[in-house]
């Protein structure tokens, strides 16, 4: 491929549906939703991104029964722990003064100053909002401009994922939920990308 995303957005939809489709509970879905985070990562090293950032929770979702906020805090957790085995470099934005926020993910609320170019920088949005961002004066501006959004589950919307830095990103949605994550829907998206004109408003 010529032209590759330096910055990817993915919004992990599907989990619940997926679970009930699978005559499981909804709050089943998300520990299906962990491995291909951890695919889609891999591929993405392949392919030369530079960067990832995964939609993992947001203020809203924590409206949801407490079974279900308890397993998706949880799969968020699980994820960072998975994502540490692959050699990247963490980051976790999110509202850290609610008691929503993982306590586990604190330590890796603060990106280093210092990052390297060759090693794959990863952000998980925890308890995140774009209201809790502008009013704490833009909290996620360590995290770069997305080129590329992509979203499982068949919805066309962005969800108030990183308002700012989605400002010129190219949208594509995979109809597929996220726990029938296959590389083939990764690269097509990227395919995909290749033939759209971006300009950025030039």
């Amino acid at each position: 491929m010529k032209r590759i995303p330096k910055h990817i957005g993915i919004i992990p939809d599907g989990n619940r549906r997926w679970a009930k489709e699978n005559g499981l509970k909804k709050e089943q879905g998300y520990t299906y939703g962990l491995e291909p985070g951890i695919k889609l990562l891999r591929s993405a090293r392949e392919q030369g991104i530079q960067e990832l950032t995964y939609y993992g929770f947001t203020v809203d979702n924590c409206k949801r029964p407490k079974e279900q906020v308890l397993a998706f805090s949880q799969a968020c957790v699980k994820a960072v722990e998975l994502m540490k085995q692959e050699n990247v470099e963490i980051f976790v934005c999110g509202n850290t003064q609610s008691s929503c926020f993982p306590s586990e993910l604190l330590p890796y609320t603060k990106r280093k100053q210092q990052l390297t170019e060759d090693i794959l920088r990863v952000n998980l949005l925890v308890h995140y909002s774009w209201e809790w961002d502008m009013k704490n004066a833009w909290a996620s501006r360590e995290i770069p401009r997305v080129d590329l959004m992509i979203r499982w589950g068949g919805m066309c919307r962005y969800s108030g994922f990183l308002p700012l830095q989605s400002v010129y990103s190219d949208f594509y949605v995979v109809k597929e939920l996220w726990p029938d994550y296959q590389e083939t829907q990764f690269l097509d998206a990227l395919a995909w990308y290749q033939k759209q004109d971006v300009t950025l408003g030039g």
